[in-house]
């Protein structure tokens, strides 16, 4: 027993090594992915900005537009999991139903998102940054020989660490990959996801001397009789949260029906969109961080108004051309501007204090996050970071919880699970059958707990190896009862993984 402790441990660090390992390539390559979409947003802008000066200068400019949005859609074109933001891939490459090569993702995934989200066209850089990093794990995995278990943990290490790097939130970036990603709370990959977001946050402050996106001061407390407040503000981007869902799924049927564009040339579409609204508005593309960090000194509610309708739309017409790019700053952005809104529209009204509509910008972002992704832990989290605040985490909580109750209570459904359920194909699933594992966690409530191992309808092919509950490792018999927090390793079939992960997730639905 001695020496199989000795040997866990040692397998434990080693592991530890490659994700640090891997947070440290993933902060190299998502911190240059950074700096180059900055790098090449602002020479657009100044382009444009000249093209006031000289006219002809805006047909050179949109004929560039259109040969980056050509070049990345070719790409796309080329392997089409290197389009859209990359979470939902993650997502079903760590539930066993999706396998890719990480290298020809990850090349065609960093030059395009390059090209598309520096052209200024409403796409973050934080979903496909988790995808490279996720990319970067399945390489440092392969590189070592990990298992498939190890090379698992380390995948999502490096999506963690991608958005760290992204956002310089690593709290943030291990919490979104545990709670919305993996969906698993095991020690293992939370401490691993956690080292490598904070190696790779280290990089990128160290090395690129880049800050957390969003250094807003907010000051002020918000006052405990005005938390009224944030429950409307919370039911008002559920509402919208939900009309966001929608059309973010919806509209790729206009894009389906175009008789004339095949789907790699999509993206000239929100091109054509993007160059008079470049030329107008130079200072409201991209995805949206400098308009966040503006938005305090906009009083007017009606242009408020206005912008948030260019972003909500050229958003949904941006993700759904299938270019890369994501939607997790564009979210964030939206967020803060329906604060403002509701913020300056209760100034109007004299129900609040001009100095408390920072608060409620910052909250709303975590609360539209909180009710398109139905992730409040995470957009808590994020934002606080990003923010670099937790002094306000009450109201951050209350606005992010009222705002998931009502989304859930229009039957919105988690965004990037709905993306992934509709890319699953056949082929996808070509495994080669081989021993695996799952690591499965018992909630409070679920059709597991508190019942005997021989009294579960277990899936075919699967076997409970071992049963982690707190500091103990239990080898379970038939007999064995399972209890609410026990972490559960089965044995599965690689080629049922899929099915194996659905059904268990089905049992963890709570009783009736």
């Amino acid at each position: 027993m001695e020496s199989e402790d000795r040997q866990t441990r040692k397998s434990n660090l080693r592991l530890l090594f490659e994700a640090l390992a891997v947070g440290l390539v993933a902060g190299i390559v998502v911190g240059s992915f950074r700096w180059l979409i900055g790098q090449i947003l602002a020479m657009w802008q100044k382009g444009y900005q000249a093209a006031h000066a000289n006219p002809l200068l805006l047909w050179l400019l949109a004929g560039g537009v259109l040969a980056s949005v050509i070049v990345a859609g070719f790409l796309v074109k080329q392997q089409p999991h290197a389009g859209g933001s990359g979470i939902p891939e993650v997502e079903l490459q760590l539930q066993g139903k999706l396998q890719l090569a990480w290298w020809p993702v990850f090349w065609r995934k960093f030059i395009g998102g390059v090209l598309s989200i520096g052209s200024g066209l409403f796409l973050g850089r934080e979903g496909p940054s988790i995808q490279l990093g996720s990319t970067v794990g399945q390489g440092v995995a392969q590189g070592f020989k990990a298992s498939k278990s190890d090379s698992r943990v380390l995948l999502a290490t490096g999506a963690a660490s991608g958005l760290s790097a992204a956002f310089g939130a690593p709290l943030g970036g291990a919490m979104f990959i545990v709670e919305e990603v993996f969906h698993n709370f095991s020690p293992r990959v939370w401490l691993n996801a956690l080292a490598g977001a904070i190696m790779a946050n280290f990089v990128v402050s160290n090395i690129f001397g880049q800050t957390p996106v969003l250094a807003i001061d907010y000051k002020h407390s918000f006052p405990i009789l005005q938390y009224w407040q944030l429950l409307l503000l919370g039911a008002f981007l559920g509402l919208i949260g939900r009309f966001y869902q929608w059309g973010l799924l919806n509209f790729s049927h206009v894009y389906q029906k175009n008789p004339v564009l095949p789907r790699w040339l999509h993206g000239i579409i929100p091109a054509l969109i993007l160059v008079p609204v470049m030329y107008y508005l130079p200072g409201y593309v991209g995805g949206g961080n400098n308009l966040i960090l503006s938005l305090n000194q906009i009083h007017a509610v009606n242009i408020l108004v206005l912008i948030f309708l260019l972003r909500i739309s050229f958003s949904i017409v941006s993700y759904d051309s299938g270019l890369p790019g994501g939607i997790f700053l564009p979210i964030l952005t939206m967020g803060a501007l329906l604060g403002a809104v509701y913020g300056q529209y209760m100034v109007d009204l004299g129900l609040l204090d001009q100095k408390l509509v920072v608060n409620l910008i910052i909250f709303s972002m975590a609360g539209l996050f909180s009710a398109i992704v139905r992730s409040p832990f995470t957009a808590i989290m994020l934002i606080a970071e990003m923010v670099g605040s937790l002094l306000h985490l009450m109201p951050l909580a209350v606005v992010s919880v009222a705002a998931y109750v009502v989304n859930e209570l229009l039957g919105g459904v988690p965004i990037y699970e709905s993306l992934a359920g509709r890319m699953q194909t056949k082929e996808d699933n070509d495994y080669v059958g081989e021993a695996d594992q799952l690591t499965v966690s018992i909630y409070e409530g679920s059709q597991l707990a508190d019942h005997q191992v021989k009294d579960i309808a277990w899936p075919d092919r699967t076997l409970v190896r071992v049963i982690h509950r707190g500091q103990k490792d239990i080898i379970p018999d038939g007999n064995t009862k399972l209890l609410a927090g026990d972490l559960l390793v089965l044995e599965i079939d690689e080629n049922q993984r899929g099915l194996v992960y659905d059904k268990m997730a089905s049992l963890q639905e709570a009783k009736e």
